[in-house]
């Protein structure tokens, strides 16, 4: 599908066009193409609206897009999303086909979230000309791996006064997230023959005193760490590796767990939190000895539900004759780290969160059109 053939304001028309471009993260899959050609596609479309467009590499090849329209100096209101998608593999429709069937589009990122990019896009240029506020569109890269894209666009001084994500939430607000803290944890033991017991220090065995810890930690502390739509903090085994033979005692067991995180703790909480509890096991078995480190972490993100913004979205929805429901978003996304620069961001869009990265993904063709209306009287009605 030619960029020429979108029509201002077509949602579903640019959702399929979005689709139907392999914008795989590289960094994720090896080969993949990236997200230029989505981005240059969207620029391209945007101009043709009235947009002004810049594309700014954030990594060679990979731009962000960034367009505003409406009444500069107004109070600013951002629509973010992110072009990039996963792997393929295991799929079982065409991924880039994006033809529309009973209703549905169905496509890698159709749900994940170019049907939500689609939808604040069209949005945007159906509400420039009656908004007294600026409205930034802001399409980012690599929000699947490490949000070099959303984190770009806060250091190079973007700001709003709010922000909705346009993640898939099946139209419902969502102002809040966990976030996560991956940490890996070396276990050392003392390699020896496995008839030797007087000498042998078995690494996996101390990783089973670990993870008995870890879950009592679970069970008793973090089920008492709640946030009112998120649940409780958790954490999970995610890798372990370790030995070498039937008959040798493993001299090191390496072990990664994502604990995930309720608003109000942090990355060095987190990490604090595993350290102790491996203190506590090496004051009670002999020759216990583990490192642990802090390999990747993102934080939540936590907006009051009758915020300003939420407010706001609330009375779009209800403009437009919806239902407004406030829950948790079950998935991290870029809204924490526009909150964390100081943009009160939640989360809304077309698509559900469940069909994300799966063997079927899809997104009703409704669902974008009503995003769109509601989005669009959003940006009409924004007063900051």
């Amino acid at each position: 599908m030619s960029d020429a053939r979108i029509a201002r304001g077509d949602a579903v028309a640019l959702t399929r066009a979005l689709v139907a471009v392999d914008s795989r993260n590289p960094d994720l899959v090896r080969g993949a193409p990236g997200e230029r050609e989505a981005a240059i596609l969207l620029g391209q479309v945007l101009e043709e609206w009235g947009f002004d467009v810049e594309l700014t590499d954030v990594v060679p090849g990979r731009p962000n897009v960034v367009a505003r329209i409406g009444r500069r100096g107004g109070p600013r209101l951002m629509f973010n999303g992110h072009l990039d998608v996963v792997a393929t593999e295991g799929m079982i429709h065409a991924p880039w086909d994006a033809t529309p069937r009973d209703g549905r589009i169905h496509g890698r990122g159709s749900a994940d979230m170019k049907a939500g990019i689609a939808a604040m896009c069209a949005a945007a240029a159906l509400a420039a000309e009656e908004t007294d506020a600026e409205l930034i569109v802001a399409a980012v890269i690599d929000e699947e791996n490490e949000s070099l894209g959303t984190r770009a666009l806060v250091a190079g001084g973007v700001r709003a006064e709010a922000a909705i994500v346009t993640e898939p939430t099946r139209l419902t607000i969502m102002p809040a997230h966990r976030g996560f803290v991956w940490i890996e944890i070396e276990l050392q033991g003392r390699a020896a023959h496995g008839s030797r017991y007087d000498l042998g220090v078995d690494a996996i065995r101390h990783a089973g005193h670990l993870l008995a810890a870890l879950d009592e930690l679970e069970r008793t502390v973090l089920v008492t760490r709640t946030h009112p739509l998120l649940g409780h903090a958790s954490l999970h085994a995610s890798t372990i590796a370790g030995g070498v033979g039937w008959s040798t005692y493993p001299e090191r067991c390496t072990l990664t767990i994502e604990r995930r995180t309720v608003p109000g703790e942090s990355e060095e909480s987190v990490l604090r939190e595993v350290r102790e509890a491996c203190a506590r096991l090496a004051a009670r078995h002999v020759g216990f000895a583990a490192a642990s480190r802090v390999v990747f972490a993102q934080g939540p993100s936590d907006v009051a539900p009758d915020a300003p913004i939420v407010r706001a979205l609330a009375g779009a929805l209800e403009g437009e004759g919806e239902t407004v429901t406030i829950e948790g978003m079950s998935a991290w996304t870029d809204a924490a780290i526009l909150n964390e620069a100081g943009i009160p961001a939640i989360c809304f869009g077309p698509g559900d969160i469940r069909l994300a990265h799966s063997a079927e993904e899809w997104v009703e063709i409704s669902e974008i059109e009503r995003a769109t209306r509601v989005l669009e009287r959003l940006a009409r009605e924004f007063r900051g």
